[in-house]
């Protein structure tokens, strides 16, 4: 007598099947929300930059007529005078030149001295080391305005008041704090082990600094940069205050100054505004990958 074997069920491999395609399902949908909120900030701070965009294009006379979404129905409306204008006439390429001027050494400055300070807190031996530490994090809650006082009656007596370098002066003094917080967290996840082995082999600490530690600590290095190149290009108050009544007045003294005039100088003032945001956004998207990487790290070590 002959049996005959029935096959065995194919429903399992289609369960095995479905089951991956339900879980990225799952997956994907349970990302929606947090992709629609991340969308809806983008569109939230893309929509004024644009207006910003629109505005610097548009003819002085079209300003107080319609808003500026109905110069994208009729670009033929828009014009590149309002830049020749600015730079020519406007002052805007000296105060651009001002604040780069006081904006690239005092991040050049925070970033080499919080390195070396980094590195004095981590991998040096010293007494007072960990009171130099609580002090320094106990400068971040210090206010910038509470010094503005103060440091004016220094300035005026040493005469650094209405300078160039009282402001960097400033900015850096202000920018260390934090300076040296990142990069002490981050020096503290490289392993002493390698310094040590520096060491055995006769390296110096300026050696170890410049080609151990240094290298390792980019990522956190960029991102300092980026937060110092961002606070000092942006700030107004500390220049307001130190170059206000001064003839070297960097770009948002400059635009501020426009701002008492205003009817006349919309115009200006909105291709200035966008020159002025334009330049922190190429440095930001220009490293964001190192700013990521860095702020990261530090958080975690």
């Amino acid at each position: 007598m002959t049996v005959v074997a029935t096959p065995a069920p194919t429903t399992a491999p289609q369960e095995e099947a479905v089951a991956p395609r339900g879980a990225r399902l799952r997956k994907v949908l349970s990302h929606v929300p947090v992709n629609v909120a991340l969308l809806v900030i983008g569109l939230l701070w893309f929509i004024p930059a644009l207006g910003l965009l629109v505005t610097s294009f548009r003819q002085p006379g079209d300003y107080f007529v319609n808003g500026w979404w109905k110069a994208i129905t009729s670009p033929s409306s828009l014009t590149f005078s309002n830049y020749q204008h600015t730079f020519q006439t406007g002052g805007i390429g000296h105060a651009l030149f001002i604040t780069a001027l006081i904006t690239v050494p005092a991040t050049i400055l925070v970033c080499l001295l919080s390195a070396l300070a980094g590195f004095a807190l981590v991998f040096l031996n010293w007494p007072g080391r960990d009171w130099v530490f609580i002090v320094t994090v106990a400068l971040l809650v210090v206010p910038l305005q509470m010094a503005l006082i103060p440091v004016s009656t220094l300035y005026g007596h040493v005469g650094l008041f209405g300078t160039i370098q009282g402001v960097i002066l400033f900015h850096v003094a202000f920018g260390l704090p934090f300076g040296i917080f990142l990069m002490r967290n981050f020096y503290t996840g490289i392993p002493k082990d390698l310094l040590e082995a520096a060491r055995i082999d006769g390296a110096g600490e300026w050696m170890m600094f410049r080609r151990i530690v240094l290298p390792l600590g980019k990522p956190a290095l960029a991102s300092l940069a980026i937060f110092q190149f961002l606070w000092v290009w942006n700030d107004l108050l500390v220049a307001l205050v130190f170059l206000g009544s001064s003839t070297n007045q960097p770009i948002t003294v400059a635009i501020f100054s426009q701002l008492r005039q205003f009817g006349a100088n919309i115009d200006l003032i909105s291709t200035a505004a966008f020159i002025s945001m334009v330049v922190p956004l190429i440095v930001f998207f220009a490293f964001q990958r190192q700013f990521v990487r860095g702020v990261l790290a530090g958080a975690v070590k």
